[in-house]
């Protein structure tokens, strides 16, 4: 993952509740199980016209579709964003498309999870600030961006517009360092070892392997080790 500390950018307003993760990536766009192929298919219900000919062209209403939001990589959207199905290529399809932020004032629990671990940040705003960040940006978005600041919590908009958000101290670190949960636990390998090698100890009979737990000596042997730890 990328790390995220500070990041500025284009604002892109998408202020619809309950935006699901179908509506993210249509179940039509997963043509493949690799992360990667999806950002094509974001949105594609809202942002392509179906033409006669079965031929899909942009559809030129649709916010990411607009000259002034090209480039696009913080999303402001309503509340309970990313509800809906559990499906984690939603958060694939919006890092791949380039989005590092969504800012909303309340998000699908697995989604925020499922967007933590792949390095898109989960913004919780209330809905005036929202508005003020919406009006500010969309007044000029190529100039007008905005400063999201994971490093200090905050949101920051025009001039004297700053506002604070909270999120899990386990998510911000796996943000700011750029390391998934399986990345975040191998820091801790040594602790992990030494933990493994006492309780070999403790509690041989647990580490035989197959052939070794059909040998009655050693199965004696590690439940008199076992029976001698705990007493």
């Amino acid at each position: 993952m990328k790390p995220f500390t500070r990041h500025r950018g284009v604002a892109a307003p998408l202020i619809r509740v309950n935006i699901d993760t179908d509506t993210i990536i249509p179940s039509r766009e997963m043509r493949r199980v690799s992360k990667h192929g999806l950002a094509d298919g974001l949105f594609a219900g809202w942002r392509y016209l179906d033409t006669p000919g079965g031929k899909r062209e942009n559809n030129p209403e649709f916010v990411l579709n607009k000259p002034h939001y090209a480039g696009a990589t913080i999303l402001l959207a309503g509340n309970n964003f990313g509800c809906g199905s559990s499906r984690e290529h939603a958060a694939w399809a919006l890092v791949e498309y380039g989005f590092r932020a969504v800012i909303a004032p309340g998000f699908g629990s697995i989604f925020h999870g499922n967007a933590v671990r792949n390095g898109l940040l989960p913004v919780k705003l209330p809905e005036p600030a929202i508005d003020a960040l919406n009006e500010y940006a969309s007044a000029s978005p190529e100039t007008n961006r905005i400063l999201v600041d994971l490093e200090n919590t905050t949101v920051r908009g025009a001039a004297g517009d700053e506002f604070g958000f909270v999120i899990e101290p386990a998510h911000r670190e796996m943000l700011l360092q750029g390391l998934d949960a399986i990345a975040m636990t191998q820091q801790h390998l040594g602790l992990i070892e030494a933990f493994r090698a006492a309780d070999r100890q403790r509690r041989g009979w647990a580490y035989l392997d197959a052939g070794q737990a059909t040998t009655p000596a050693l199965i004696k042997a590690s439940i008199s080790v076992s029976v001698k730890s705990s007493s």
